[in-house]
């Protein structure tokens, strides 16, 4: 039995958006002084093994059953968490608040993206009440 198809799809999406990371703003770390034309075809060249894990991870998505919003919601919500540490660790920005604000924005559009799936994911939990011994009656 194989990976669940929001499990597949979210690794290959993780994978791809470190690729893109690194082909969008890796360039303006290590390719500063460097013409343009070069850290562009690095960054194309780059980008190229983004698309390689980023189309299979939307047609896995899609082919199971999400739709084009939600695998968008889904690709930007790990383009934050992907952008965050590159940000902090390899270009040496130091973490803001707003970090967190946006990371909340995208918390609210996963909701409002997924709600109507939610309980496909078995949530919330739709378990019977418990059954609670009445009490008795009051003369």
């Amino acid at each position: 039995m194989g990976l669940p198809v929001i499990v597949q799809t979210t690794l290959l999406l993780i994978a791809s958006n470190v690729f893109m990371t690194f082909a969008w703003y890796g360039h303006l770390g290590g390719l500063k002084n460097r013409w343009w034309v070069i850290a562009a075809l690095i960054s194309w060249g780059i980008a190229l093994f983004e698309y390689l894990l980023q189309v299979p991870a939307n047609r896995i998505g899609h082919n199971g059953g999400f739709s084009v919003g939600q695998l968008k919601i889904l690709q930007e919500v790990i383009t934050l968490g992907v952008f965050v540490p590159f940000s902090v660790w390899y270009m040496r920005e130091q973490i803001k608040l707003d970090y967190l604000w946006a990371a909340l924005c995208m918390v609210g559009a996963v909701y409002f993206i997924y709600r109507s799936e939610l309980p496909r994911f078995g949530w919330p939990r739709s378990d019977p009440p418990a059954a609670t011994t009445p009490a008795p009656p009051v003369h």
